[in-house]
Formats: structure tokens, C-alpha cells, sequence
């Protein structure tokens, strides 16, 4: 069975390198406006009048290396701004301010004018101006042709900040569809997937069961949650978010000390292509989305008006006293105890 440590993502020691970051919290005393709020996934920042500032920071990854393999780079933008804005609003944040740094090997002027359509298309999704940017002609210390870098900040009210500590055993977890692989586990999938980095597949094979080119399947860019989930916690009281990416459904883990039960999956067909190329079951669970991009924990109580608010969300688990528990296909997998 092929890992996602195998394809030179070794979680365990990103693990051990994210615990040697504890310093930084030394500088929370710094903050000028008063204290520092932490959630699970997000530190907010007071800028007066109780109004909480929120930033986050990533990248698209080795997802660049597919629209380079493609020669198409007018969505990969896309994905660097949902990346970010997506982390900001499991908070109850609304992203109010995005930058973008691309390092590249060379500034090709129709590659940045593509990429910069795709972060122009993201912004506009994600109801946020781009504000400000940096492109860096960096030659020596690229392997891809460029990567692409986003900030975003967010902007909420103190008593609207989603903590998590509401979070109790037999409260309902509710998924929202992903558009396909997102822009995580690329590494791996690249490995199992694509003949041009030793995979079962040529880059512009249609597979049995998809409606395109494999390439442009991997390329569909992320899903921006931003106005669905914004326009939700207007009307539902939502106890916690978890946006699907790196690490997948060990991410939940950070939400609270109970635990999860996921019982409904509805992958697409990516997803099984990447399983049949000899990726276990568990391996999948710990990498990728496998359809929901996006979740939120509520109430029983508030389980159909969340529905309804949130179109195409379903029911995909609930809340329990401990571990990680994937059921699908018949099969029970134990994540974490």
C-alpha cells in the first residue's frame, strides 16, 4: 500500500516540527489592544471595541506541478484564495482584506496574467478584495515554475467568535460537498495517479466513470465556503467548523477532546481511482477529503434548519466520547482511539 510519507509528506514529523513553534506564543503578550483569543484552528488578535481581527496564511503546494504538467494556470489562483479563506471562517470570521506572493522562475507575462485571473475569480467567490500582492523572479531556488502564496484577513465580533467549547457527545456533524480533490494529498495522489511521476495514468487518459481528462479532474479547483457558511451562523448556532484539508479526518481531532463518528460519504470518482491504485482505506481518510470539504457541528435540534440553510449539506457523522471512527464500505476503520 502506497502512503502519503512514501510520496515525501511524512505527517509524524510535520507533527513533531509544529510542537517546536511553541514560542511564538511568548509574543501574544505583545498585542496591543488586550488578549489574544485561541480557538482550535484559529488565534484572533483584539483590534478594540471588541472586535476580533483573524489571519491566515497558505499555499496551493504541489497542485502547481499538475497546471504546469497541463500548461493551464487560470484556477490555481482559485485555490490559493479559498485555501486561506476557507481557514478563516471556522472562526465565524468574514475575510475582509487577501494578498498574494508568487515566487517564480521567471515572470511570464501570460502565466501571471492567468494566475491572476484565478485569484481575481477566488476574491470575487470568496466576497473579499484583493488588496495587495508580490511577485519574486526567484530562479535558483525553484523546482516548480512558480508557487503561490496567500494571506487573508478576517474580521468578527467577539461574541460570534466559534470557540469549539460547546462541543458535546451526541451532537451532529453536517458535511458539505467538496468539488473533488481540493488542493490536498497532491503529493501522493500525483505519485499514484500520473505516468509522468511514475502513476498507472497518462495526463490526459478519460478513466471509466468520469466525465473528462483525469488531469483536468485533479485540477477542478477548491470549493470556497465563504458565503454558504457565513449566511448559516446567521441563523443557526454553529458549535464548531472544521475546514477538510491537510491531515483530512485526523483534522477533527484539534476541535475538541471528544470524539467522531463519520457514517456517510459520498467520494467522487476520483477518490476510488486513487484507492484501486494501492492507497489503503485508512491512508485515505488520514489524506484526503473524500467528498466533504467543508463540516459543521450542531445541535440535534438545529439539524434540519442547517440543512436547509446550507444547500446540498447532509448529515455525516456525530459527535462522540472519544477516537476517530470511519465507517464506509461496510468496513470500520479506527483513525485514533
Amino acid at each position: 500500500m502506497k502512503t502519503y510519507a512514501e510520496s515525501g509528506v511524512d505527517r509524524e514529523l510535520r507533527d513533531k516540527a509544529k510542537k517546536r513553534l511553541v514560542d511564538l506564543k511568548s509574543t501574544f503578550a505583545l498585542s496591543k489592544h488586550g488578549k489574544i483569543i485561541e480557538t482550535p484552528f484559529n488565534t484572533l488578535y483584539p483590534i478594540g471595541n471588541d472586535v476580533f481581527h483573524v489571519k491566515a496564511s497558505d499555499g496551493v503546494g504541489t497542485k502547481v506541478l499538475i497546471a504546469q504538467l497541463a500548461e493551464k494556470h487560470d484556477t490555481i489562483g482559485i485555490d490559493a484564495i479559498a485555501m486561506v479563506v476557507n481557514d478563516c471562517i471556522r472562526c465565524g470570521a468574514q475575510p475582509i482584506a487577501l494578498t498574494d506572493s508568487i515566487d517564480i522562475k521567471r515572470s511570464d507575462p501570460e502565466v501571471i496574467q492567468d494566475i491572476q485571473k484565478g485569484l481575481s475569480i477566488g476574491a470575487h467567490e470568496a466576497d473579499c478584495p484583493l488588496v495587495g500582492g508580490e511577485i519574486a523572479d526567484v530562479p535558483e531556488i525553484m523546482n516548480a515554475f512558480y508557487h503561490i502564496n496567500c494571506d487573508c484577513v478576517g474580521e468578527v465580533e467577539k461574541n460570534k467568535i466559534i470557540t469549539g467549547e460547546k462541543i458535546k457527545p451526541g451532537d451532529v456533524i453536517i458535511g458539505l460537498p467538496s468539488s473533488g480533490v481540493h488542493s490536498n494529498g497532491i503529493s501522493l495522489l500525483r505519485k499514484v495517479l500520473f505516468k509522468s511521476w511514475g502513476g498507472a495514468f497518462g495526463a490526459y487518459e478519460t478513466p471509466d466513470n468520469f466525465n473528462r481528462e483525469l488531469i483536468y479532474e485533479a485540477l477542478e479547483p477548491t470549493r470556497i465556503y465563504v458565503k454558504p457558511f457565513l449566511n448559516a451562523v446567521k441563523e443557526i448556532d454553529v458549535l464548531g467548523a472544521v475546514n477538510v484539508t491537510g491531515d483530512a479526518y485526523l483534522k477533527f481531532r484539534k476541535l475538541t477532546r471528544f470524539g467522531f463518528e463519520f457514517d456517510n460519504f459520498k467520494p467522487q470518482p476520483i477518490f476510488k481511482l486513487i484507492q484501486d491504485c494501492g492507497v489503503s482505506t485508512e491512508e485515505m481518510f488520514k489524506t484526503f477529503n473524500v467528498g466533504w470539504g467543508f463540516a459543521v457541528i450542531v445541535r440535534k435540534e438545529d439539524v434540519d434548519n442547517t440543512l436547509q440553510t446550507l444547500k446540498g449539506s447532509e448529515v455525516i457523522g456525530k459527535i462522540t466520547d472519544k477516537g476517530i471512527i470511519i465507517k464506509f464500505e461496510g468496513k470500520k476503520i479506527i483513525l485514533e482511539d
